[in-house]
């Protein structure tokens, strides 16, 4: 469909967009899908209509790329669907809604509660002013509140958690939301709590890179291969001298898996060996086994044939006899 504006008001004219965008919204949406919220923005200012084809074409955008971006701007609500087409929604009636409907379910105590705990407040205050240059965006603040009631984390953990989202250039709420998720399964609340669980997961990170080296493995490891990893390490609590043990069996075989290590590993813990020691006593064990039934087998097998032979000699004698007796007669 065809677009046009008088030459005059679009050159004086303006496209406002509010700041809670660029507080809750920017640093998360990708550059075509950004591409596609400006471009409605500003048609919605003129009531225009427009296909999704004629908005691939004038904005050099493949057609699914076009969809895929509508589906994202509807899914995070800065558009809304309509049978005739799309509404631009007010993102600070919706921050604001966002912001105060959820406090009318709290108690007044809960409330004069939360807004005496100092700490919290520095804490949060600190967060603003560091990873937000002190524009953090309104909904922020209830979803740090929400954290540190559904995970019960302190205040250096939620900051410790905006630091490590920040450094890894990741501060948008998804992977904040994703990392205080882990951190919450693994029961993290303290600084204490989390200096240990830090501590685990360098230790995971340089068995992970010692076992790929050890196997050959110059890409990195698969998510498959991983997991397998980190049951050994977090749920087995086996060490490398373990695992090393079950990496060097791996040479009696042609092209191992990791199916194959984990069998071997599992059998272990199944077995409720703990240590380097036990578990060398127990492959020693097997090994002196193996060898005692493969001699018993030796000798059975001598004992067989020594056997058929003494039936074969009785068998001769017989026929001897036999022969003999015909010839007599």
């Amino acid at each position: 469909m065809k677009l046009e504006q008088n030459e005059k008001q679009l050159l004086f004219s303006e496209t406002i967009i509010p700041d809670i965008f660029f507080a809750e919204h920017l640093s998360q949406i990708p550059s075509d899908y950004l591409k596609i919220y400006l471009y409605l923005i500003f048609l919605s200012k003129y009531k225009k209509d427009i296909k999704i084809n004629d908005l691939s074409k004038k904005l050099s955008l493949p057609v699914k790329t076009i969809s895929d971006g509508l589906k994202y701007l509807e899914d995070n609500e800065l558009i809304l669907k309509k049978t005739t087409g799309f509404i631009i929604l007010d993102l600070q009636e919706i921050t604001l809604n966002r912001l105060y409907k959820p406090n009318l379910t709290q108690s007044k105590e809960t409330v004069e509660q939360v807004s005496k705990n100092k700490f919290r407040s520095k804490a949060i205050e600190h967060i603003n002013n560091t990873y937000f240059q002190g524009i953090m965006g309104p909904s922020w603040y209830n979803d740090i509140d929400l954290w540190f009631k559904k995970y019960n984390f302190d205040e250096q953990v939620m900051i410790a958690l905006f630091d490590y989202c920040y450094n890894r250039s990741a501060l948008h709420k998804n992977y904040v939301q994703a990392v205080a998720e882990a951190w919450g399964s693994n029961k993290i609340q303290t600084w204490n709590d989390l200096d240990i669980y830090d501590q685990k997961q360098e230790k995971l990170r340089k068995i992970k890179n010692t076992i790929a080296k050890k196997l050959g493995k110059h890409n990195s490891l698969t998510q498959y291969e991983e997991a397998y990893i980190e049951k050994w390490v977090l749920d087995f609590n086996y060490d490398m001298n373990i695992i090393e043990i079950a990496l060097k069996r791996t040479t009696f075989k042609q092209n191992p898996t990791f199916e194959y290590i984990n069998n071997i590993i599992s059998d272990w813990h199944d077995r409720n060996l703990k240590s380097p020691n036990e578990i060398e006593a127990f492959l020693e064990q097997r090994k002196k086994q193996n060898k005692d039934i493969k001699d018993l087998k030796t000798q059975v097998s001598k004992t067989n044939y020594e056997q058929r032979q003494y039936n074969n000699l009785d068998f001769l004698y017989a026929n001897n006899i036999e022969n003999n007796n015909i010839e007599n007669n």
